[in-house]
């Protein structure tokens, strides 16, 4: 399943909101779950809903607020997403990432891209962040590759390496600033899963036996798309839950807890996003 979109439709996009504002974005922002709030830190804003814009999807979870927020944010220019799209929505691939390929035709050259995610790794505590070292896309691997289809030459190759999908100047950037602003950050590994149930015990275990630290359910069709366009590219994972990997326990998962805990994280996030943006990102 996938949707086949033109050059031309991303610049049907990209010409409608570029009509919108005066100064050109050079950062591209995606907001998880429970994270919206961090867009009310961006100044001189200009708001776009979704449902105006050509060709752009709708979100339809409670805590995306569904729309492009365009302004100042520590004196750089961004595009926020406040709010995105996820493949257990119905959206393909193609439709998940559509906005990332518009923000590269409004020229866009780094994104930022957050989560909210639940901690697979034992050491870490919700509440904390994890900065995306690298991640494991199950969807994409079961055949839902967001570059599945014609391949736009424009953007990027055919085959493109994913070795540094998560670029190492934009995590040395945050692990100096998370050092300066005493904000720790935890390291580690996203696995992406298709949701939207939360994951059974059984898979806990076998996410952290294969190496991730982080599960979610969505980022990883969004960092393909920005790295196939040449962006650089940072990924944050706010660790809303931990996951719970014995059948008989007490806890237990749920939507709520995930905005709820993402709330009281963007204080420290948004500490952190501005301190790289005024460092050059």
């Amino acid at each position: 399943m996938y949707t086949i979109f033109t050059l031309n439709d991303y610049d049907e996009a990209a010409a409608f909101i570029r009509a919108r504002f005066e100064k050109e974005p050079t950062v591209g922002l995606i907001l998880g779950s429970g994270l919206s709030p961090l867009a009310e830190a961006i100044e001189e804003a200009v708001r776009i809903p979704y449902s105006h814009i050509p060709h752009f999807p709708v979100s339809t979870v409670e805590g995306h607020a569904g729309q492009l927020v365009i302004g100042q944010l520590a004196g750089v220019q961004v595009c926020a997403m406040q709010g995105r799209f996820h493949f257990y929505e119905g959206y393909t691939p193609q439709q998940i990432t559509f906005p990332v390929r518009v923000m590269q035709r409004l020229g866009i050259k780094q994104m930022i891209v957050t989560n909210a995610a639940g901690g697979l790794n034992p050491t870490f505590r919700a509440g904390e962040l994890m900065l995306i070292e690298d991640h494991l896309n199950f969807v994409g691997m079961g055949g839902n590759n967001p570059l599945y289809g014609p391949n736009i030459e424009t953007f990027g190759l055919r085959f493109p390496s994913m070795t540094k999908a998560y670029s190492p100047r934009l995590r040395g950037l945050l692990l100096q600033v998370s050092a300066e602003l005493g904000i720790p950050v935890q390291r580690g590994v996203y696995a992406m899963v298709a949701g939207p149930s939360f994951e059974t015990p059984a898979e806990v275990r076998f996410l952290r036996t294969v190496g991730a630290d982080a599960v979610g359910m969505s980022t990883a069709p969004e960092v393909i798309v920005a790295h196939h366009a040449g962006m650089e590219v940072m990924g944050i994972s706010s660790i809303t839950n931990v996951a719970v990997d014995v059948t008989d326990s007490a806890a237990d998962t749920s939507h709520t807890e995930v905005l709820e805990t993402g709330a009281i994280i963007v204080p420290r996030l948004t500490q952190l996003l501005m301190g790289v943006l005024k460092m050059g990102c």
